[in-house]
């Protein structure tokens, strides 16, 4: 797009959540172009906490452009009452655009969005698919040393999305012209099933990958010996929810967005891997 700020303007972009797989992406592009940006998490200074609302005001003073990476997913209990809070703290401040980064397919986040574009604050909705990155980056990227990819997806389809073009995406609408009111559904070029993936990552690695399809109870259990009851039944039900192939079908928000291609899977798994960052001992 055109008619950019110039990097040396004043604006003070803000990213909720910049210690995250997007947030720090987001960050890391924009800082690239010159422009200032205020990195907000639990452990910044001023902090962001989304359980310590109080601290909002103080976090956003002074923030022209803001990204918004919500905790864990929009799909949580409570979510679209935090985002409402946040709209408001947010106008009083005085962000003149917001964008929010929301889970394709999920009702839940549907309704922040709903919240965000009604916000009065000029907006734009990045909706994407599920990370390739969690393959490489996280908990997923745990297959890559006991061979086994475990997930309750079973054979469905995911057109699994890029994370450095979800930051792409998100860069644009923040610095860029025309994204106001837009919502943007970004995916990969292709859909995949797990099984798919994990022959992906049995070729790059040259280690054997293979997937587990789980049921969701099994799921929730394991996840809950590692992250709680709390993750364990957001995750599950948000699982149980998008896996039943209302997402298969690949969109163009990148295309319409950034005016290219979205990247692959076997691209983007190839850079990851290459790098010898994803690969742990074995």
């Amino acid at each position: 797009m055109e008619n950019r700020e110039h990097p040396t303007d004043p604006t003070t972009f803000a990213v909720i959540g910049a210690t995250g797989k997007t947030g720090r992406r987001v960050s890391g592009l924009l800082e690239a172009s010159g422009h200032s940006v205020r990195r907000l998490a639990r452990g910044t200074s001023p902090r962001f906490d989304w359980d310590r609302p109080d601290g909002w005001a103080r976090a956003l003073d002074g923030v022209d452009r803001l990204y918004v990476a919500y905790k864990i997913d929009l799909a949580a209990p409570g979510a679209d009452l935090a985002i409402t809070r946040l709209t408001e703290v947010a106008r009083e401040a005085g962000v003149r655009r917001i964008v929010l980064l929301t889970g394709r397919g999920e009702p839940a986040a549907r309704r922040c969005e709903e919240v965000v574009l009604g916000s009065g604050i000029p907006a734009t909705v990045v909706s994407a698919s599920w990370f390739t990155q969690n393959f490489t980056e996280g908990s997923m990227s745990d297959a890559l040393g006991t061979g086994v990819l475990a997930f309750p997806a079973g054979d469905v389809r995911e057109p699994f999305v890029d994370v450095h073009d979800i930051a792409a995406v998100a860069v644009e609408a923040l610095v860029g012209d025309g994204h106001e009111g837009r919502r943007y559904e970004v995916t990969g070029p292709e859909s995949l099933t797990f099984g798919e993936v994990a022959a992906l990552l049995t070729e790059l690695t040259g280690r054997d990958v293979r997937y587990v399809p789980l049921g969701l109870d099994e799921f929730r259990a394991a996840v809950a010996a590692k992250a709680g009851n709390e993750v364990a039944n957001l995750l599950t039900e948000m699982c149980r929810e998008v896996f039943d192939g209302r997402n298969e079908t690949p969109s163009d928000g990148v295309r319409e967005a950034l005016g290219r291609a979205p990247r692959d899977v076997r691209t983007v798994l190839a850079e990851a891997i290459g790098t010898g960052e994803t690969l742990p001992e074995v």
